[in-house]
């Protein structure tokens, strides 16, 4: 029956579109004709009168739309604190029924139905980007993005992800979307990509959704190396020797982009790793080494707040990168660095610092040209994960522990700022 159902709508949806007869009502009034309406065929024709209606209005009309939702489809704390009296005297089925349904919003049951109509998955990810914009000038929406997030996080379960290799003979529409996505390292062309996936020492994977077959969520890119890298120049160099597979023992993950900024706060990189170091350990057993390349993208950022000034000599500023890396924290005590949060929390640690390591324009901005390697222990990634998550303990080698007592010197006289 509910394969009947689709099929209906979608042939009426078609025929309603061919015949012009658009439903001029305002989204405020689809919404709640939605909200009242019992049957799949006529809910989903006014779903995609919703979706249709909200992605060509202009800005002021979709801020409406959201304050629509955050004022009018909320809970009602009356009824809400009625059910909650009813339930705690006489705990029923009914009295649970009403207060799991008092207790859930409106919008995120107007969601659900939005969601039935074919392709609203990718609209309702584009509307929630949206509404990460309108957040910054009007917090108060927060509480709509909060069922956004809870729908989203169901959603997109590691459950539903599938996880593919991207090669060069992948299609060009998912290709393209690789150069337009990468947030880390630029793509400059067609030939840099080739270079990043189509030598026999270069990987790259990425999660998608059945429901968005060909926008990838997140991906990562790999090279497989002799040793454990220490420039991000080394890697992407265009003259580079290529090294045969059965030479390689270290898996270097250089780049991660996630790629749907209305996904934001729906964590899939803990889940990407681990699934990719599952599968090249399966199809390379002479790996031994897995590790990261990773900027620290805050870095400048806190040595100007610190009000340090920046080491002229590599000696020093590795020091001191080390330190920012082990003891720059916020308010909250976790790490300053964006970065340092992610992989510390997924069970790395902190292997080494290399000065000089990327001297992209970008990389010189944000940290001066340092690099971290984050490891991934595979016998200690529980193990770290539990200590940092746990205790907020940063886990280091020897070497970087040592480097960062060195940078003491340099910080011990300078005023730390309170940062959230």
């Amino acid at each position: 029956m509910s394969l009947l159902a689709d099929l209906l709508s979608t042939l009426f949806d078609r025929r309603y579109v061919f015949m012009g007869k658009r439903d001029e009502r305002p989204l405020t009034e689809l919404c709640n004709a939605l909200m009242s309406s019992q049957g799949d065929v006529s809910g989903a024709v006014i779903a995609h009168e919703i979706l249709d209606g909200y992605a060509t209005t202009d800005t002021d009309g979709k801020r409406a739309f959201f304050e629509f939702l955050n004022r009018e489809m909320d809970i009602d704390p009356d009824q809400l604190e009625s059910v909650v009296s009813s339930y705690k005297t006489e705990r029923t089925e009914a009295n649970y029924r009403k207060l799991v349904e008092a207790a859930e919003p409106k919008r995120q049951e107007l969601a659900r139905r939005l969601n039935q109509v074919p392709g609203a998955t990718h609209q309702l990810v584009h509307m929630r980007k949206d509404l990460l914009g309108f957040m910054k000038e009007q917090p108060n929406l927060a509480r709509t993005d909060l069922d956004f997030q809870h729908l989203f996080n169901s959603w997109f379960n590691r459950g539903f992800l599938v996880l593919r290799p991207i090669s060069w003979d992948s299609p060009a529409q998912i290709l393209e979307k690789i150069i337009a996505y990468e947030a880390v390292h630029a793509i400059d062309s067609w030939d840099d990509l080739r270079r990043r996936l189509q030598p026999e020492d270069r990987r790259c994977f990425a999660f998608f959704h059945p429901s968005l077959p060909d926008e990838p969520l997140i991906f990562v890119e790999v090279a497989l190396t002799k040793g454990v890298p220490s420039s991000i120049q080394g890697v992407l160099a265009e003259e580079r020797d290529i090294v045969p597979v059965d030479d390689v023992d270290t898996a270097v993950f250089y780049s991660i982009s996630n790629c749907q900024s209305g996904l934001a706060g729906v964590s899939f990189g803990n889940s990407l790793i681990k699934q990719v170091v599952q599968d090249l350990s399966r199809e390379l057993s002479q790996l031994k080494t897995y590790v990261t390349l990773s900027p620290l993208p805050t870095f400048c950022k806190w040595v100007k707040e610190q009000e340090i000034e920046m080491p002229e000599t590599d000696a020093a500023l590795k020091e001191l990168a080390a330190y920012y890396l082990l003891e720059g924290k916020r308010k909250n005590d976790m790490p300053f660095d964006p970065v340092a949060r992610f992989h510390l929390y997924n069970g790395a640690l902190v292997h080494d610092v290399h000065v000089g390591a990327d001297t992209s324009e970008n990389g010189k901005k944000q940290s001066a040209g340092v690099m971290v390697n984050y490891l991934y222990d595979l016998q200690k990634i529980s193990q770290n994960h539990e200590v940092f998550a746990n205790k907020k303990e940063i886990v280091a080698s020897k070497r970087v522990q040592a480097l960062a007592k060195a940078g003491v010197v340099q910080t011990a006289s300078q005023p730390k700022s309170d940062v959230a």
